[in-house]
């Protein structure tokens, strides 16, 4: 397992929940192995939310032309620790966003349809099965998820990356501003959401 050196960053800014920062620290409720960082985003009154991001599993992808991608899989853990229901909504666009190291380089996300769990880790892509199928078909259209978050509990899914003659990191983030959530990875933050609390 690797051990997370404990790094506070201080994030001021005006929220659905007040005043936040976020925090790097050792994982909370789930040692995982293959969690990479662990975020909390919390105010003064002790209303927060954590954010646990995986580290990537990929292989090759070969869409129906014969172009060849590498694909990898992350998956994500939002922790509702307040006492009101949470809304996180997720959107990716059917659009590509340019990378490098090629000026023809470029990255897409998505939401894969299934869904995960925890007994899914140790498992080729985390579990996600279905993946070419889905990529043949699906990769012009975008991909949302919608998902309450009770209280004290939690929600898990992956996000997937199709990437053409760029690097793939081995980390991605989701990272919560206000109300909006983002997407960063390779250098790259990409407006993905939003998560409010339900009056």
């Amino acid at each position: 397992m690797r051990v997370l050196t404990t790094v506070t960053l201080f994030t001021i800014f005006s929220t659905a929940i007040g005043q936040t920062y976020s925090s790097k620290k050792s994982l909370t409720f789930y040692p995982g192995t293959y969690i990479d960082t662990e975020y909390r985003y919390a105010d003064s009154t002790g209303i927060s939310v954590i954010v646990q991001n995986s580290l990537r599993k990929g292989g090759q992808y070969i869409d129906p032309t014969g172009k060849e991608f590498f694909s990898v899989i992350y998956w994500y853990r939002v922790i509702n620790e307040t006492a009101t229901p949470l809304e996180l909504s997720i959107n990716f666009p059917a659009d590509s966003f340019a990378t490098s190291p090629s000026p023809d380089a470029y990255l897409k996300a998505f939401l894969p349809l299934d869904t995960m769990t925890l007994g899914k880790e140790g498992l080729h892509a985390y579990g996600a099965t279905g993946l070419k199928s889905f990529l043949d078909t699906g990769l012009t259209k975008p991909t949302t998820l919608q998902r309450t978050i009770h209280p004290k509990d939690a929600c898990l899914f992956y996000i997937g990356v199709l990437f053409y003659q760029a690097y793939a990191p081995a980390r991605a983030e989701l990272v919560i501003k206000g109300k909006d959530v983002f997407y960063k990875i390779g250098g790259i933050e990409i407006p993905c959401g939003q998560i409010a609390f339900k009056n």
